[in-house]
């Protein structure tokens, strides 16, 4: 039977910019570096906190095969892979180089509302194409469609190489219906770290991350404490971060957590248009609140 690599803290890595607009490999390198040595437990490369749709074919080439080779293997890589186009996300898994990838990350389809059965049929033509072991990926607040927690089973019972789910809907009741239900060889990832915590101690097996960018050693602490059924000491870390969680997203993701990694002097704060940086009132709040957490790199 598949298994799920991706349990812990998992990164939801930013792509760093330069001044220019173009990307920065060099900071790119350090980030990975310092959070690997800092307790990620994987990489989600390509995603939405990647800036993606804002990344030509050619850079997302580049950054596939630097992330491979630079990784190397130490934790596992799981790639983004998914659209409103059922045919082009099948026809990229049957065709791409999948080496060195353990796995994708597929997001409901967006735009083009689809019912739970469009949903049900367009995962199972991704999961009878993938090389690799999917993870579901729900964020209601993006595509403009929730896959109910039916949907969700429905699938993780029909395809075992569905292995797990990354669940932003925002409802715990629905999250904890999928966990109560779900088959054995299938998990629930957090996908917002503000719930990360309740989640785990329903049964959830960890988190891809946007704060863990910046912060990995705190929040990869607070991850394993809740793992491990200590939850006293994991939730007073997590009430450490609750502002924190707050100021991320206020002006949009990745602005927030661009805005903390430039603070703490890893990267510029660069985004891509539609995007752009957070409000200077927010940078201010962000700086404060890591200059009294004693933040240090």
């Amino acid at each position: 039977m598949i298994q799920n690599k991706f349990k812990g803290l998992g990164i939801a890595l930013i792509t760093p910019f330069k001044a220019d607009g173009s990307i920065d490999y060099d900071a790119l390198i350090r980030l990975v570096e310092y959070q690997i040595k800092n307790g990620a437990d994987f990489l989600c490369i390509m995603g939405t906190t990647a800036e993606t749709p804002c990344l030509s074919l050619d850079e997302k080439t580049r950054l596939k095969e630097l992330l491979v080779e630079r990784v190397a293997g130490r934790v596992p890589l799981l790639m983004g892979c998914g659209g409103n186009n059922t045919a082009a996300v099948v026809h990229e898994l049957k065709t791409a180089n999948w080496q060195g990838i353990d796995g994708i990350l597929s997001v409901c389809p967006y735009y083009n509302k689809p019912s739970q059965e469009g949903l049900y049929q367009h995962f199972k033509a991704i999961a009878e194409a993938s090389p690799v072991p999917v993870v579901l990926y729900n964020v209601p607040g993006r595509t403009g469609v929730n896959m109910t927690a039916e949907t969700t089973l429905r699938l993780a019972r029909d395809f075992q190489n569905i292995v797990a789910i990354k669940e932003a809907s925002g409802d715990i009741t629905q999250m904890d219906d999928i966990i109560k239900n779900k088959p054995a060889h299938f998990d629930v990832i957090s996908g917002d770290d503000g719930i990360t915590f309740p989640l785990i101690t329903l049964g959830a097996v960890g988190v891809i991350s946007v704060i863990g960018n910046a912060l990995p050693a705190e929040f990869s602490r607070m991850v394993r404490l809740a793992l491990n059924g200590d939850y006293e000491s994991a939730r007073t870390i997590h009430h450490k971060f609750a502002e924190l969680f707050k100021l991320l997203f206020v002006d949009g993701n990745p602005a927030g957590v661009k805005a903390m990694l430039h603070a703490m002097g890893l990267i510029e704060n660069q985004l891509r248009l539609p995007l752009v940086p957070t409000r200077l009132t927010t940078m201010e709040k962000i700086s404060a609140i890591l200059k009294e957490l004693d933040i240090r790199i």
